[in-house]
């Protein structure tokens, strides 16, 4: 029995609307081909997307880098990304949806970010989230550096260019260090204006006003630590 277009309709429709399931997808195909005298490529013909994805990762260190995390979302989109993840956390945090995009890739997907700070803290960090993506047959491109790792070359020059910015910015901060032990010998530092501190009677009045530690936080634009941070200190005062 010859299986019409109508008959593939069903297995189109589990193609289009899978949410990674490509085993099950898998399943569901060579159950057809087996039961109906049709070709793979009639069946592929129905469906609206390759099997590939073009998954995209975008990150800000604060919550306040909304410009930034638009910015990305905007880059990411005209590089066709079908689905991103993105977070707002700092590098040396735990990643969770970088964790969830690893975890999501399958074979000959492309990860997309904008920037290599994006992704990677350090050389050591870069190489391992590189060959995490490689096992499971995808690649990483960059877009800022025009950098794709799905030959030889693309990965020889990613670890050069991460090497370089390690570097960089080591320098950055050993003459940061020197700045600093300078400035604390002419007796001219002071360290950074502790932020939350500052806001302690903004923090006093919002709570007294009835606000929760949550919406303090979030009104003052300092952490939930900091906003307990003063009402411990008030505490122990009284």
């Amino acid at each position: 029995m010859t299986g019409s277009t109508s008959d593939l309709a069903p297995v189109a429709y589990a193609i289009n609307h899978r949410e990674r399931s490509d085993s099950c997808a898998i399943e569901v195909m060579f159950d057809f081909w087996h039961n109906r005298d049709t070709t793979f490529k009639t069946l592929l013909a129905q469906t609206e997307c390759p099997m590939s994805k073009i998954i995209g990762y975008a990150r800000t260190s604060t919550v306040e880098q909304l410009a930034g995390l638009e910015a990305q979302r905007r880059d990411l989109a005209a590089a066709r990304c079908e689905k991103v993840f993105e977070e707002q956390v700092s590098s040396v945090a735990p990643r969770v949806q970088l964790e969830a995009l690893l975890d999501y890739v399958r074979d000959d997907d492309v990860v997309v970010v904008t920037k290599l700070d994006r992704l990677a803290r350090s050389v050591r960090d870069l190489v391992a989230i590189v060959d995490r993506i490689k096992a499971k047959g995808a690649s990483l491109r960059i877009l800022a550096m025009n950098l794709d790792t799905a030959g030889p070359t693309g990965t020889l020059m990613l670890n050069v260019l991460g090497s370089v910015a390690q570097f960089e910015r080591e320098m950055m901060l050993e003459r940061q260090r020197e700045g600093i032990a300078k400035a604390k010998g002419e007796g001219k530092y002071k360290g950074r204006k502790p932020t939350a501190r500052a806001k302690a009677d903004d923090v006093r009045r919002l709570r007294a006003e009835g606000l929760t530690a949550e919406q303090v936080a979030d009104r003052l634009g300092i952490s939930i630590r900091s906003v307990f941070r003063v009402k411990s200190e008030d505490t122990q005062a009284a």
